[in-house]
């Protein structure tokens, strides 16, 4: 793999506080000011969920390739996250993000090395190492019955 990749896209602002991320990568995604935030429009992506977002599915998708690289043997994985959005220092920021990943694994034996492999899935995960936001990492790892 390459060691420097580029993410290409462009955002147009489309009328009120909604704009349209486009890319010849992937298909187009509307974008809004959140409900919280004056003028803000509901049922539109926002940057904070965006932010969120990508920190949660950076870290599955980081866990998938240590857990095949690994051999271990799941059933499921599903993460539900949650950022604090707050004033630090008079500007808002996202200032940490709980992952909360659920992994069900097939066999009890890998119970301790499916948690050490979603610690490390957090710690190698590029997205959560490019933000000023503290990770709050609470795995779960439970047996499939």
């Amino acid at each position: 793999m390459e060691p420097n990749h580029k993410y290409n896209l462009q955002l147009k602002w489309s009328e009120g506080r909604v704009g349209i991320f486009n890319s010849q990568e992937v298909p187009s995604l509307t974008v809004a000011t959140p409900p919280q935030f004056p003028k803000g429009v509901p049922n539109i992506w926002s940057p904070e969920h965006m932010i969120v977002g990508a920190v949660s599915s950076c870290l599955m998708t980081t866990f998938l390739a240590i857990a095949e690289n690994s051999n271990l043997q799941f059933a499921s994985f599903d993460c539900s996250a949650e950022g604090k959005l707050e004033k630090v220092e008079g500007k808002f920021m996202i200032s940490e993000i709980i992952l909360r990943p659920k992994v069900v694994i097939t066999q009890e034996k890998d119970k301790e090395r499916a948690h050490r492999i979603v610690e490390k899935a957090e710690a190698a995960c590029l997205i959560s190492n490019s933000v000023k936001s503290k990770i709050i990492l609470e795995p779960e790892i439970v047996t499939e019955s």
